[in-house]
């Protein structure tokens, strides 16, 4: 569990490093790592959340 809440951490800083480089510099390079971290972050959500109600349940 801890390493998939530091996987999420280092993908969520991955997006706002790449997000805001697309917004302020116009990166277009940076949008597109910002989108494919953004679809990461959502797969890793999942995980956690199955993960989440597995450990609730024991």
């Amino acid at each position: 569990m801890k390493e998939l809440v530091a996987q999420i951490n280092a993908e969520i800083e991955a997006f706002v490093k790449n997000a805001e480089a697309q917004v302020v510099k116009g990166n277009k390079a940076a949008g597109t790592r910002a989108r494919k971290a953004a679809l990461n972050i959502c797969k890793l959500m999942k995980e956690f959340r199955k993960a989440s109600v597995a450990e609730s349940k024991n």
